[in-house]
């Protein structure tokens, strides 16, 4: 209750005295581009084409220009030679996802919607890293009778207000035509409705979660009582925003993955009609700018300080045994305050001692999952099994007396008791802020096992419900000549030489990371990037380590971007 207190207290006048983005929202100057485009088309008809082509004019402008095709997919307006006056139906982002379907579908769907938003993930012009691009399209008639689809798009990391409105509203079109029929393609990771960091969720009216494709295990269950990190009722106010009869914007406090400080989300909400009642159909966006809890009262444990914590308890255990047990049970003791709190499980996945919850003392859980289904009993012990003997896992997890999942950060340590038998103790932190610690962790964990393995250890570093994927995290590996072996985040970079990529700033941050691991054998590289969800430039620091496995030299590290 005192965290809850404090959280208020610091919070509140964030959520009640309104919020401004500083950054201007740019899309109402591509999407009037586009418009202006189409009412030539109309008046003009194809003679438009000729001057939408022309370098310089307001048509084409930088990384900015109006291209047009028609229904079946055919590019008749492009700056690009090589997909002008081809078919492109069947052009797809580097994940899969079907750009010019996709495109179509934006204006085609549905007889009273021509014109939508479309997100996609593209390269930059002259590059081969892919950045997000939204798209708007717009639906016209030549006077020739022909019809056409006229876009533009910007390469936009971010979820603006204008994307997630455009995603709620298709989805409620898409629900009110096909009922429970429209849920899959909201699942659909390829479909649009997941796009950038953002998803559409659907709710009944009595809390009830139907859809929410980040979080299935979630559905099926009544999230009525829901609360934000200041106590607000998220699913309460949303349904009291549509009962009032208009769709609207419901603000609250929620921490991104990989901070441990709420930060003002907000989510669009809508009804839907869909049988004899209707559904609530939502999206939440973390908007520019938007300001953060103040923490400082709410001072948790630094990575660093956990790991010293267990370090110290495990001494404790390898000295007492089970007799310590009491002393790790007493409530507000450094063994136990909060959501903080110590276990210790056999070596098979046995429960032996849970300071918060003696009642599952027992259970065997080395079978047990996350919420996003990560095998994480496995991940405990492969942990503790391993050379080093302890070590980080990160999943997603609700806090103590809720549903909803957040990201845990756990450090487990092996401990051999004055029994002889060896056992593993833990402590975790929820919404840890991320860590250069983790980092190394990762990065250490990943280079024994290429050291032991070489690319058979491959498959593992890109499973993305294995323990070297996490938050924003991956692990990259590259040969010595700057070829991307392994990149869980972008597969399509695999066998690709990235020797001459360069950060924002011009760094050729390949060359130089490859230089640094080789001649340090480890170390930390800074370099500039744009952080997830984000246009504007940011920190990033990258730790690699020099890896051989029979006469073979590999490069292996990960990165995380330094808040401001």
């Amino acid at each position: 209750m005192k965290k809850q207190f404090l959280l208020l207290m610091t919070a509140s006048l964030l959520v009640f005295t309104g919020y401004t983005q500083k950054y201007p929202d740019p899309m109402p100057a591509l999407s009037q581009l586009v418009k202006e485009a189409s009412r030539e088309i109309q008046t003009r008809g194809e003679a438009a084409f000729k001057q939408f082509r022309m370098p310089g004019s307001k048509w084409r402008q930088g990384e900015t220009y109006i291209f047009v095709m028609d229904p079946q997919g055919n590019m008749l307006v492009h700056p690009d030679p090589d997909m002008e006056g081809d078919n492109q139906l069947y052009l797809t982002d580097i994940k899969g996802k079907p750009i010019i379907q996709g495109l179509i579908d934006a204006v085609s769907t549905f007889p009273d919607r021509k014109e939508g938003w479309y997100h996609y993930q593209w390269p930059v012009p002259g590059g081969i890293l892919p950045r997000w691009k939204s798209s708007f399209v717009q639906q016209v008639s030549a006077p020739s009778g022909n019809t056409y689809i006229v876009g533009s798009g910007i390469y936009n990391d971010r979820m603006e207000r204008a994307f997630v409105t455009d995603l709620v509203e298709n989805a409620v079109a898409q629900i009110e035509k096909n009922g429970k029929g429209a849920f899959p393609l909201l699942h659909d990771p390829k479909g649009p409705f997941i796009a950038k960091d953002a998803y559409v969720f659907v709710t009944d009216t009595t809390g009830i979660e139907l859809v929410n494709p980040y979080f299935p295990n979630l559905e099926g269950r009544k999230l009525i009582d829901l609360k934000d990190s200041q106590g607000k009722y998220l699913v309460r106010e949303m349904l009291n925003q549509l009962k009032s009869g208009k769709s609207g914007w419901v603000d609250y406090l929620w921490p991104k993955p990989g901070e441990s400080a709420p930060t003002l989300k907000s989510t669009y909400v809508a009804k839907a009609r869909m049988g004899d009642g209707w559904v609530l159909v939502g999206c939440g966006v973390y908007l520019a700018d938007a300001p953060k809890a103040e923490v400082s009262l709410l001072k948790k444990m630094t990575a660093t300080e956990l790991k010293a914590n267990v370090h110290e308890a495990a001494a404790i255990f390898a000295a007492k045994g089970e007799k310590a047990f009491p002393e790790f049970r007493k409530e507000g003791s450094k063994w136990f305050h909060d959501d903080t709190y110590f276990f210790v499980w056999t070596m098979d996945g046995v429960r032996l001692f849970h300071a918060a919850d003696s009642a599952h003392e027992g259970i065997n859980l080395s079978d047990m999952k996350d919420a996003l289904g990560r095998p994480i009993g496995k991940m405990f012990l492969e942990t503790g099994s391993g050379a080093s003997g302890e070590g980080w896992i990160h999943y997603m997890y609700p806090e103590p007396g809720d549903i909803f999942p957040t990201w845990k950060s756990t450090y487990v340590k092996r401990v051999t008791f004055p029994s002889g038998i060896q056992y593993l103790v833990g402590c975790g932190i929820y919404n840890m802020q991320m860590d250069q610690s983790f980092i190394e962790d990762v990065v250490d964990r990943a280079s024994r096992l290429i050291a032991e393995k070489g690319s058979y250890a491959f498959p593992a570093l890109r499973d993305k419900m294995g323990s070297f994927v996490f938050m924003n995290t991956y692990v990259f590996v590259q040969s010595t000549d700057g070829t991307e072996l392994v990149n869980a985040a972008q597969p399509s970079f695999e066998g690709k030489n990235l020797i001459d990529l360069k950060d924002l700033k011009g760094k050729k941050i390949i060359r130089d990371q490859i230089q640094l691991a080789m001649e340090k054998g480890a170390a930390w590289m800074d370099c500039y990037w744009y952080t997830p969800g984000d246009n504007r430039p940011a920190l990033k620091r990258t730790y690699v380590r020099k890896v051989q496995h029979k006469g073979e030299t590999f490069i292996v590290g990960s990165g995380l971007y330094i808040p401001e």
